[in-house]
Order: C-alpha cells, then structure tokens, then sequence
C-alpha cells in the first residue's frame, strides 16, 4: 500500500505543513494506514495509538489554521521504542515478564518531541531488553527488514528502523546501549545519531544506566539532526544529563568537511569484516578526500577487543533489573538472552571493578586519540543483514549475542558520539553502514562527516519493499 508520503522527508514535511499543503490529520492518517497495514509483512509496531494520535493531529490542525505556531517537528508523525516510557502506555521492554507494565510518564525524549509539535503514533518492537542487535523477542516475535522481507532490520531498535525504512514515518526514537540505533540504521539503509552520553536525558532509570543512550533514526542525517536538536539539552531528572549547550547539528549538516583529520579503521584492530563490507565503506571514505578533508587509514584504534568490558557492564545491569524472573520464571526470557545474563549475574565484585576500571582507561585512551583527528570512521557492522529470527552470522559462531557486531559497542564503553550512515549497497542490494565517531561532545563534527558521506555515496534508492 503505498501512500503519497512514504519518500517524503520531514523537513520536506514540516514546510509543507506549514504552507498548508498538506495538513497534520492526512499525514497522521497515512502514518497510521501504513503501520497497521503492514504490521502482517513487517511487524514493526508494539503498540498503534490510533485514537491518541488522530486527536493530536486535529489538535495541531485546529492550532494550524489560528496561525499559532506548532514548533520545529510540527504535525510529524514519529514513533518511540518499546524501551521508551509512554505514559498511559505498556512498558514491557519488549519482554513477556513485563508485559502488563504501564508507564506514569512520558520519557523525556518523547516529551520534548511531543512539545515540538510532532505526533507520536506508537511504540515500536525491541528485542528483549535491548539484548539482542537483531529483530525479535519472545513477546512480539520476529520484526522484518523492508528491503528484504526474510532479512532482519538490526536491533535492539528493530520496529523503529523497518518503520522509517518503509516510509512508515519519516524518523523515529530509538536507543543504544551498545549499537542499538546504528546497527538497524546500518541494516536498513538509514541515517540515526547516538549522541554524547548524556546529551539526550534518559528516563525513568535504564537498566543499563551508564551505556544507555536515546537518539534518532531518520532516513538521513538531516532529518536525524531535526529529531535530535528537538530531543536534546540537560534534564535534571537523569544524573548523567550533561549541563551545557547543545551543538547545532542542523546547521553543521550544510557545512564543509575541508581540513577535516579523518582517521578510517577497517577493523578497529580486531574486527572481522567481510570483505564487501570494507570494499563498500572504504569507497565511502576515500571520497571524502575529493571534498578536502585530510584521510588516515589507521589499522589499530584499540590495543584489544573492548567487549568483555561492555559485556560486562551491560549484561549485569538487565541481569540485576532481573533477577527475580531469571530465578522463578526463566521461561518467560529469550533463551538466549537468558544465558547471557545469568553469566553475567556470575561476576565476582573484584573482577567486575577491574573492568569499571579499565573502562576508564579506554577513555583516556579515546581522549588522547581525538587530539589527533577530528573524526574517526569504520564499518558499523562485520556483515549485511541476516536472515530473520537468527541471532548472529554462522561464521562468527565464535562470538557471543552482542561481541560479532564489533564495532559499535566501544563507544557506549566511552561515551562519545557516533552516527551510522548507510555508504553503499552491497552485490545483493543490501545496505551497508558507516559509522562515525567523533571527540567528546563533538555531535557536530561527526554530522559534518556524515552529510559529506551522504554527498558522495553511490544512489541508494528506495527499499524494495512498497507500503
């Protein structure tokens, strides 16, 4: 089912709105068709709040036509992922033991969304937890990838990337504890920001406190840097708020990348990508230098795989949330993520501290790496997407649930800012990510770098799939 929105992007969206060529009820309305027409081939939705977000849009219509102002995102429609509170709303976090959980607040990101003027739709499908970079849980069972419907669209944000993908909407909130948003950008062909830790207030409390962070996937990076801007700035109800201004991401989409220092790591210096993968992103990359800026390949960015710290940390923290299920109702969990966090739960405290600890000289690490380049790149992903309802590539079966993916999970451990944007297409006409990640509270350079990718890339087109 297609509708005469679903290409249409949100800045594109927004001024027509505002001229009153289209008005916030037909765009909510189309949103809504669209979600719940293809929630049998997709199954990108938790939740459809068909009644909520019709009375907003003729809230925002009847406020439209007064000539009052409807704010930055005004009468975009946008959805939130079922590890988001929306008050009044189901909060299972995509898991059966919390299936009847309902949240007494809207999240802040969801709020000031809100209070832009954009109208929330519903809440998208999670993997359990957040605990699994693919598409599926036990609660709303496999999420599909619209540019291959036996293909799974990442994770743990699944439904909020097929939702954009398909056209859905134009952006949606997603999080990332440790790749969340820029693995399924980087399997759905899509543009998502994870900024500074802290940047965009995260609450009420995650279970993975110090990795967690909420951001935006959109189909590019400007409509990224729209939802960002919105959902961004100090809020004192999360400890880890950062107290200071914002960057101007929307301005830094139209500027020059010349001069640049761009440091490119196929492998961060133990990765195992497949050879498409880097031929794809390296192409990417070497375009860069014809727009001015300074490229270094550089082999080894950290001296050992960082995942056992992230493992750590992240696996403890939901283990801890639960416990109590973990220990008398074991078969509500995902088999898979239950064995992960019951290993978790295994830590001695010694050894647990002499990963915080080593978490601490990463940091350092990645300080003094960042005095050097302005930005650095690499693939977000070893592989393209995976068949659905697999849990990870049969070649990195030596992995765990969440190490194969490699590369994104570091800058949770350091907390600095990272987007995915989609470099190319692979021979079977998939997407393939590149990530960029940038100094501490430098959001604005790594959108810099990742307009100019979107400049130079290759046409991706459309997804096959047509809604």
């Amino acid at each position: 089912m297609d509708t005469p929105f679903a290409r249409m992007s949100a800045r594109e969206a927004r001024d027509r709105i505002a001229r009153r060529e289209i008005s916030p009820v037909e765009l909510t309305r189309a949103a809504l068709d669209a979600a719940q027409g293809t929630q049998a081939s997709l199954n990108a939705f938790f939740l459809i709040f068909e009644e909520e977000a019709m009375a907003a849009a003729r809230r925002a219509e009847a406020a439209l036509m007064r000539g009052e102002a409807l704010g930055p995102l005004r009468g975009l429609p946008f959805s939130a992922k079922d590890l988001m509170a929306v008050k009044g709303a189901r909060y299972a976090s995509g898991s059966r033991a919390m299936a009847d959980n309902i949240a007494t607040v809207d999240a802040p990101a969801v709020e000031r969304a809100k209070a832009a003027g954009a109208i929330l739709i519903g809440k998208t499908t999670t993997s359990e937890f957040g605990c699994k970079p693919v598409g599926d849980s036990p609660l709303t069972g496999i999420t599909r990838n619209p540019w291959n419907l036996s293909k799974t669209p990442g994770g743990s944000s699944a439904g909020a990337a097929a939702s954009v993908a398909a056209g859905i909407t134009p952006f949606a909130l997603g999080t990332d504890g440790g790749g969340s948003i820029r693995i399924p950008c980087a399997f759905s062909g899509l543009a998502g920001i994870k900024g500074q830790f802290g940047r965009v207030p995260v609450w009420p409390t995650s279970a993975t406190p110090t990795l967690a962070h909420v951001g935006p996937l959109a189909r590019d990076i400007a409509d990224a840097a729209l939802l960002f801007a919105a959902i961004a700035g100090y809020d004192a109800r999360d400890p880890f708020s950062v107290a200071g201004p914002v960057p101007d991401v929307e301005a830094a989409v139209g500027q020059t990348i010349e001069g640049m220092r761009i440091a490119w790591s196929p492998t961060l210096g133990y990765a195992r990508p497949d050879p498409e993968v880097v031929a794809v992103t390296r192409t990417a990359v070497q375009r860069l230098a014809d727009l001015g800026a300074v490229v270094e390949e550089v082999e080894t960015v950290f001296a050992r795989d960082p995942a056992e710290l992230w493992i750590a940390e992240f696996y403890a923290g939901v283990g801890t949330r639960l416990r109590g299920v973990i220990e008398t109702r074991r078969e509500l969990l995902d088999p898979s993520v239950a064995v992960v966090l019951e290993a978790a739960l295994g830590q001695e405290m010694q050894a647990y501290y002499e990963t915080v600890f080593q978490r601490y000289g990463l940091r350092e690490d990645m300080r003094g790496f960042f005095e050097r380049y302005d930005a650095l790149l690499s693939p977000v992903l070893p592989v393209t997407a995976l068949d659905a309802g697999r849990d990870m590539p049969a070649h990195l079966s030596d992995r765990n649930l969440v190490s194969w993916v490699f590369y994104t999970y570091p800058f949770n451990l350091t907390g600095q800012p990272a987007a995915s944007v989609c470099a190319g297409l692979d021979a079977s006409g998939m997407p393939v990510g590149l990530q960029i990640v940038g100094p501490a509270l430098g959001e604005a350079a790594v959108v810099r770098v990742a307009a100019a990718i979107e400049q130079v890339r290759p046409s991706i087109g459309n997804v096959p799939f047509a809604i």
